[in-house]
């Protein structure tokens, strides 16, 4: 199932989606093991940001019956943490790194894309617009003119592949989409997480420590399913599609609505070793013709 994503070859179209798969603790867990039977075609890192966050307060989960919320609150070292720490044990991974960055503000980005652009280890870049702009209020992922804006500030600096990352909490995703598209991405990523609430089952307040958080699992897989094909609609450009995949599948549900490569999040919780489980699945799908 070789496939070619931004000029990056895959042994096969599974993903991590960012920050639902430690690959340092699953190496300490699980030693060389992990390297030789690796769950994912490239490795998506965890959201980094320019200054050291710790994160929510606990609690940070919730069950859902079809999923999870999720208030981990982006917790990681910094960007230069993560180049001391992180960057040179994730460069032994036996498959390409992602790195996922994330700022409130477009030279907060900046600063982060020219960190890693010169750093062979990193194969493409990711952005997470999920947070608000602290100089305009708005969600940079929610308003076209903004992704434009950003683009335009960070595209100029790094040849490697970029990738946005699209929320969901959006009015016309596929508008946001389009706009990254003209403005340089060269691949977008969808859906993130919902905003969801879970109440104290004996006090009714608020259960988790950052009051929301983001609904992910089956339970979004249908949503999921209906704006990655709304996206590959207005875009030409490729498309990681996620939300809710737990089997081969859903997988081949959401390449069938537009997406090139899939990602696997709330599913690896359960089974570590899911995205290996899945690809399998989805090659025997492949194998037999079922498109």
């Amino acid at each position: 199932m070789m496939v070619e994503f931004c000029g990056l070859e895959l042994a096969h179209p599974i993903i991590n989606a960012s920050g639902t798969f430690d690959a340092i603790a699953a190496r300490r867990a699980f030693g060389e093991a992990l390297l030789e039977r690796f769950p994912f075609a490239a490795f998506v890192s965890k959201t980094v940001t320019l200054e050291p966050r710790q994160g929510n307060p606990p609690p940070r989960l919730w069950e859902l019956p079809g999923g999870l919320i999720n208030s981990i609150g982006l917790p990681n070292k910094g960007l230069e943490g993560y180049l001391t720490h992180d960057l040179p044990e994730l460069a032994t991974l036996p498959v390409p790194l992602i790195v996922n960055v994330m700022g409130s503000r477009s030279d907060q980005v900046a600063e982060l894309i020219a960190a890693f652009a010169p750093r062979d280890e990193v194969a493409a870049l990711e952005l997470n617009v999920s947070c608000p702009n602290v100089e305009t209020g708005l969600l940079m992922g929610a308003d076209p003119a903004e992704i434009e804006a950003l683009l335009h500030r960070v595209r100029p600096l790094t040849d490697k592949p970029l990738i946005v990352k699209l929320t969901p909490n959006a009015t016309d995703v596929p508008a946001v989409a389009r706009a990254a598209e003209h403005a340089g991405a060269d691949a977008v990523s969808l859906i993130n997480t919902l905003r969801g609430m879970a109440l104290h089952p004996r006090t009714g307040q608020p259960w988790l420590g950052g009051v929301t958080g983001g609904v992910s699992g089956p339970a979004v897989r249908a949503i999921a399913l209906a704006q990655v094909h709304a996206v590959a609609q207005a875009v030409d450009i490729p498309i990681v599609g996620m939300g809710g995949v737990a089997s081969g599948t859903d997988a081949l549900d959401l390449m069938r609505t537009g997406a090139s490569l899939v990602a696997v999040g709330t599913e690896s919780f359960r089974d570590p070793v899911a995205g290996l489980r899945i690809a399998s699945e989805l090659s025997e799908l492949l194998a037999n013709s079922v498109v």
